[in-house]
């Protein structure tokens, strides 16, 4: 099933100097439970084009289906909806309530939904658990690694139950040990079923992905699967 389509997609910005073209026909389409790492230099679009994908910006022209649905017909509260439950966001800087315990860090995002306050905790429990920080439930940011503030913001992402997760530079703040174990946590996350789409200025890390898409002056240039996905694919097939 397609889950994200994006045809034509152009984005410009105007400023005194004139207008910047940020992206340019940028034509993208991504299949429930892929995982695919966006690359590209400073300057190159893929924030811009992340930004988009997750409803936090708009495009000059062209269309985004996001889970066969035209984002540019959806109103304000469409948008925060998607935003709140298809969507979860990891950033790079974790973006945890410093004054929060773990536990309610994850269950922030339920606040505004319907579910109870028993429920909220216990999904956000469970989640602390799979990212194997079930024993710092009470803990705060400050008190944790910054790997283990990476992983809460990931089960923070979660919570939600979302359909795709972005992650913007998740690994940046991270030495490259705890990298590898929060590339680790993504992969198993994406065998589970969950569709990623991860921006990162490091090989080894899009390496993890299973599509590796390179972003240049506001154009995709570069877009393949993995070998071991397509050898995975092929054995499929022939099977």
């Amino acid at each position: 099933m397609r889950l994200v389509q994006v045809h034509d997609l152009h984005k410009d910005y105007t400023t005194i100097a004139g207008t910047i073209h940020v992206l340019k026909d940028v034509n993208f389409v991504m299949d429930a439970g892929d995982f695919v790492a966006i690359m590209g230099p400073s300057g190159s679009g893929k924030s811009t084009f992340m930004n988009i994908l997750g409803c936090l910006d708009q495009p000059t022209s062209g269309e985004y289906l996001l889970d066969e649905h035209s984002v540019a017909t959806l109103n304000a509260n469409a948008l925060a909806q998607v935003r709140n439950q298809t969507i979860g966001f990891v950033f790079q800087g974790f973006n945890l309530l410093s004054r929060t315990t773990l536990l309610d860090n994850v269950a922030l995002p339920l606040v505004y939904s319907k579910i109870s306050k028993n429920e909220r905790l216990a999904r956000a429990n469970s989640l602390l658990e799979k990212v194997g920080l079930g024993k710092h439930l009470y803990s705060f940011p400050n008190q944790i690694s910054g790997g283990q503030q990476q992983r809460v913001a990931i089960a923070r992402a979660l919570v939600n139950r979302p359909r795709l997760i972005l992650a913007d530079e998740p690994t940046g703040n991270l030495d490259s040990a705890t990298s590898k174990e929060i590339m680790t946590l993504f992969s198993e996350l994406n065998a589970e079923g969950i569709s990623i789409i991860l921006v990162t200025h490091e090989s080894d890390i899009a390496a993890h992905a299973s599509r590796q898409v390179r972003f240049l002056d506001g154009r995709i240039v570069h877009d393949e699967r993995s070998k071991s996905e397509i050898q995975l694919t092929e054995a499929a097939e022939t099977s």
